[in-house]
């Protein structure tokens, strides 16, 4: 009778990683560490990179191969392995995985302005999808540009009317802040800024979408009239 092959857990980041990692940590011996790393550790960092590539579409590369992208991000997780400490709370699999969320950020940040010719504008909508308005126009860019100042001059001022409860203000805050830094930050992604403002404030996901959904429908119905008559009326 032939034997059933044993399932591969999906659990490749486990408890047993964790404590690999700590012990690396905690021995001095570089032939010992670095058997420790191949047998315990390494697996582990390739699936962390490469299900959070894939998972938040990091693809603005100037690699042709992830699986090389894959062994720059590893090496940086090398260099930092020796930071992680167990007892201030953290597990492994987070710690690691919110400095590989972090790298590719600014990876991606830096490859996708080399690329980009037009302005792109990332709009949340309700039912969560993407659009992406592509402006060739000076004078349309130009006009958005003046707008999302009023916008957010507007909200910044009144946040506390349009957003009465203090965390929902600080989230709104936090989504302010990327249009205030727009010229210099490229929102290349929806799940990427979803990461920039949990990184701002320590809310979940859905949290963040009711917000944005708030600021796009203020957004959306002045900005008609703004283009329409030349002026806001907040």
């Amino acid at each position: 009778m032939p034997r059933k092959r044993r399932k591969k857990s999906k659990n490749y980041f486990t408890q047993d990683t964790e404590n690999a990692i700590v012990l690396y940590n905690n021995t001095k011996d570089p032939e010992i560490r670095s058997k420790i790393y191949e047998r315990e550790i390494h697996f582990a960092f390739f699936k962390l990179t490469q299900n959070i590539i894939h998972t938040f579409k990091f693809y603005h590369t100037e690699v042709e191969n992830l699986e090389h992208l894959q062994h720059e991000i590893i090496t940086f997780l090398l260099s930092k392995m020796h930071l992680f400490d167990p007892s201030r709370g953290a597990k492994a699999y987070s710690y690691f995985g919110t400095i590989v969320k972090r790298w590719l950020i600014l990876y991606n940040t830096k490859n996708y302005n080399k690329k980009i010719k037009k302005v792109e504008v990332d709009v949340l909508t309700k039912d969560g999808s993407d659009h992406s308005y592509k402006i060739g126009d000076e004078r349309i860019k130009s006009d958005l540009d003046k707008y999302m100042d009023l916008f957010i001059e507007y909200v910044s001022e009144n946040i506390f009317d349009l957003f009465p409860k203090k965390n929902d203000a600080q989230i709104a805050d936090a989504i302010l802040e990327l249009f205030r830094k727009r010229e210099s930050l490229e929102v290349f992604n929806k799940k990427a800024l979803y990461i920039y403002i949990r990184e701002m404030v320590d809310v979940k996901t859905p949290k963040i979408t009711k917000i944005a959904d708030k600021l796009h429908t203020i957004f959306k119905s002045q900005y008609i009239f703004y283009l329409e008559n030349g002026y806001a009326r907040f």
